[in-house]
């Protein structure tokens, strides 16, 4: 099909729902796009312009959006990939056109410290335009689901990159706006990617069962109309096998095979009343025996995206079973393109107004204020997937949950003064724990009282919804800083001792301002008030520090070692020995900043030698350390002075001795005795093992000299399967 057969495609599709569209202004978004996109391909080898005409017809075919979308879907990219800007767009069609381009165009890609921070801001900035616009995420969507079907042109690693970001985002996204014709589709797509073989496996077996599937599906079918035109019922029933992804997903989850899944089908049946909803649901309980347990009705209590229908789940004649479900046309038309489906009733292709329904998109805004990417991220994973039950207050006001909330999910959804004021809780009028798994149909009170103390920390592991938990913690934000900061300041004191680092590493002046950026605070006070308040883990902040401060190290390893040649050698002027500095003797200098350096980490009794550095004083290292190598001091003799160890040493000094043995179990805990019982203060473990058989293990240990570092070296080779025992350098 050439460009302007497609093109002639798009206008076709448009006026079978939309005769009133503007198709001037629809052909010259087009040609501006085409002209735009001259000379860009696509990996495909097709010009570019092939996908902004498909991401076009989907936002027609499938979503029947007004002109303004369509003029947006044609112009999505012109702005992130071409020399066109936003007052070009505003200028030649219309300002709001240039806004849902801008929103639609692939968010800007900033360095962030993790890639979970990345994903969270750019969801933010999604969900961000989504609440300005909701049409924003519908071209969005469509973009990705073009990309999706012609994925087979990228790379694998592409491949399986965008199937994840697929499956966790943008599925979810389709599904919470209603869309289950295009969530289906991105879900078979990206299962495609993820799990090529199981992919294939379930396809390969459906066509192989087709015949027999089709005979099932007709049958039934039959007999349905049959009972349906007897009792003069208006209707249209079809039958259809679930698709792959579904099918997979309970194969996961139930660990079965194909052959095992007996609910592979569904019929749906169309009628005109809500009336004859609930006479049909009658009709198939009648010719089928219902399954208990398996009735959901989502008519008189519809979901948050607007889906609405009767669901039921019965045993056929031949013992199969299969679901049902019942509603009316226009339950159907929101069913399969949700919230798009809005879109043909408005006049003049205005969308505006029905962004009210979609208050969650708020919600996930506002909710994730004070959590960190990956909390925000999972909580998003939970809101968008999580099937949602719905329960009463005792007025008779519905609240939707997400599945498995406690009576906290539900006061917090009352009010965030009702949770924090909650003293207990009554379901079905008997009073329950806070920890209470509400179910379809409850009726829940909440009990409060003015003297309460407000919510308690174990409340955030108990709470299920994100809102839930976001309150929980602005409560703990405001009301008990003091108490946070201390709280943060114990755990992350503790966490730091654990990875083996000091205090002083982080206090230290260099080195701070790096770090609070590392992670994303002011001031350390800021930091211990989030990790005592939930809002951050100590874990993950020492996790950051402990990789910049090793990146800091590098940096100033390599300034020492490293010399312009155009810089003469620095004289030191020959002078007595002087005082020690951290039990070292510099020859020739007093009062100059020592320190030990971390490739050969010497201690007393090694023969040492000292190096000038820029700025850092004078750098001590191993005189078999190959960075003080004879070669390696070459042209800067005059950096290079003699250092002693003097009599008065520290206590202790960091060193690391790397262990290798045959794998073995139980080898960690004979190594951690042999440095018990010489009384070893152990910094740092990591161990790994090798496809041979063998287990490399990197101490990190303070010694008092080379006398103990001796002893512990001969202890840790009596034990069996040690085969040697080095201390590293270089």
């Amino acid at each position: 099909m050439t460009i302007q057969e497609q093109y002639e495609l798009l206008e076709k599709t448009v006026r079978s729902y939309n005769p009133a569209a503007d198709f001037d202004h629809i052909r010259a978004a087009f040609e501006y796009a085409d002209r735009c996109h001259d000379g860009q391909k696509r990996k495909s080898g097709e010009p570019y312009i092939i996908h902004p005409l498909a991401v076009a017809q989907i936002v027609a075919e499938e979503l029947k959006l007004d002109s303004e979308s369509i003029e947006a879907a044609l112009l999505h990219d012109v702005i992130e990939d071409t020399p066109a800007t936003h007052e070009d767009v505003a200028r030649l069609f219309s300002p709001t056109i240039a806004d849902l381009v801008e929103g639609v165009s692939k968010l800007t890609r900033i360095q962030y410290a993790t890639k979970e921070d990345e994903q969270m801001e750019n969801l933010r900035k999604m969900l961000i335009a989504m609440s300005k616009d909701i049409r924003v995420i519908l071209i969005k969507v469509s973009d990705r689901l073009h990309n999706m079907r012609t994925m087979e042109y990228q790379s694998p690693e592409k491949q399986k990159q965008k199937s994840l970001e697929t499956m966790e985002i943008y599925a979810p996204i389709s599904h919470r706006l209603g869309m289950q014709r295009i969530k289906w589709e991105l879900e078979d797509l990206s299962l495609k990617y993820l799990d090529p073989v199981g992919y294939e496996e379930i396809i390969t077996r459906l066509e192989s069962k087709k015949a027999e599937y089709d005979a099932f599906l007709l049958r039934t079918q039959t007999q349905m109309d049959d009972r349906l035109n007897e009792l003069a019922i208006e209707h249209m029933v079809y039958g259809r096998i679930k698709h792959p992804y579904s099918i997979y997903r309970k194969m996961f989850n139930q660990n079965k095979s194909l052959d095992e899944i007996f609910d592979l089908f569904a019929f749906r049946v169309l009628v005109d009343t809500v009336g004859d909803c609930y006479n049909v649901l009658g009709v198939i309980h009648d010719i089928y025996k219902p399954i208990p347990g398996r009735f959901k009705d989502y008519i008189g209590t519809e979901k948050p995206n607007g889906y609405q229908s009767l669901h039921t789940t019965v045993m056929g004649p031949d013992g199969l079973p299969f679901e049902v479900q019942i509603r009316t046309w226009k339950m159907h038309e929101i069913a399969e393109y949700g919230v798009a489906a809005h879109w043909k009733y408005k006049q003049h292709g205005q969308g505006a107004g029905t962004e009210g329904k979609y208050e969650w998109v708020r919600r996930l805004l506002e909710n994730q204020e004070g959590a960190d990417a990956e909390e925000y991220i999972h909580s998003l994973k939970v809101d968008m997937f999580a099937d949602e039950v719905f329960v009463f207050t005792p007025n008779g006001d519905v609240q939707n949950l997400p599945a498995g909330a406690t009576p906290i999910d539900f006061a917090y959804a009352i009010h965030s003064a009702v949770g924090n004021s909650m003293v207990g809780a009554k379901v079905n009028n008997r009073i329950v724990t806070f920890d209470h798994i509400l179910k379809n149909g409850d009726i829940v009170e909440i009990m409060t009282s003015k003297s309460a103390k407000g919510p308690s920390r174990d409340w955030m592991k108990i709470a299920k919804s994100s809102e839930a938990r976001s309150k929980i913690r602005q409560w703990f934000k405001k009301e008990k800083r003091e108490e946070n900061i201390a709280g943060g300041r114990s755990s992350f004191e503790q966490e730091l001792k654990h990875a083996g680092l000091s205090m002083k590493d982080v206090t230290d002046s260099e080195n701070l301002p790096h770090l609070l950026k590392k992670v994303s605070y002011g001031t350390l006070e800021e930091m211990y008030a989030a990790i005592g308040y939930g809002g951050f883990t100590a874990q993950k902040a020492v996790s950051r520090m402990k990789g910049e401060l090793l990146r800091i190290s590098r940096q100033h390893q390599a300034e020492e070692l490293t010399v312009k040649p155009e810089e003469p050698p620095i004289p030191v002027p020959p002078r007595p020995m002087s005082k020690s500095e951290q039990g070292i003797i510099v020859e020739g200098l007093d009062n100059c900043l020592v320190k030990f350096s971390r490739c050969c980490t010497p201690v007393p009794g090694d023969e040492i030698v000292g190096f000038i550095t820029r700025g850092y004083g004078v750098s001590v290292h191993r005189a078999d350390c190959p960075n003080a190598a004879p070669e390696r001091r070459a042209g800067q003799e005059g950096r290079w002075l003699r250092v002693t160890w003097g009599s008065d040493t520290n206590d202790s000094y960091p060193t690391t001795i790397d262990v290798v043995c045959k794998d073995r179990m139980h080898l960690i805990l004979d190594i951690s005795t042999a440095l018990s019982s010489t009384n070893t203060f152990v910094s740092g473990l990591n161990s790994r093992s090798t496809e041979d058989g063998f287990a490399v293990i990197r101490l990190e240990i303070r010694v008092r000299d080379g006398a103990q570092m001796k002893a512990i070296m001969n202890k840790l080779h009596q034990i069996s399967g040690v085969l040697q025992v080095t201390r590293p350098a270089g």
